[in-house]
């Protein structure tokens, strides 16, 4: 199947960690993602109904391994010192932003260039995004993964 590319915009809050976690429940309870046990690849009665919890799908060996091809493959959001690793969620800095992008209020105008950012497969990323003011309004969340 090969990796999905995935982003989402969710409200601003300074916890991106928060964020993120109410994000992953609303995708995971709309079931908006990649379920590997019941794909049509699979005969009838060979398909599993989706898990009832996050933890449960997250506990599965064939998610684990192919992922939801979704932000439910990442769990948390790093913070400024620690070093990004798979199923995690790498901020966007403001010396980055700066650096790459010229500011450090980046807006939805900003998005189409945000592949100047570097990302891995399994990590992905966040940035606050402004409004013309410069205040922030929201969230935005993006990578790509799932095999």
């Amino acid at each position: 199947m090969g990796a999905s590319e995935w982003d989402y915009y969710v409200p601003y809050q300074e916890d991106l960690d928060a964020a993120l976690q109410q994000l992953r429940r609303r995708v995971f309870d709309a079931g908006d993602y990649f379920w590997v046990n019941g794909g049509g690849w699979r005969p009838e009665e060979g398909r599993e109904p989706r898990p009832r919890t996050l933890e449960e799908l997250c506990q599965d060996e064939l998610v684990r391994d192919a992922g939801t091809h979704s932000i439910l493959d990442v769990f948390q959001v790093l913070g400024p010192d620690d070093t990004p690793d798979c199923n995690t969620v790498e901020p966007v800095s403001a010396e980055e932003a700066r650096e790459l992008l010229g500011t450090d209020k980046l807006t939805r105008a900003h998005v189409k260039d945000f592949d100047v950012f570097p990302r891995s497969r399994w990590v992905g990323r966040c940035a606050v995004l402004h409004d013309e003011q410069g205040q922030p309004q929201e969230i935005c969340f993006w990578g790509h993964s799932g095999d």
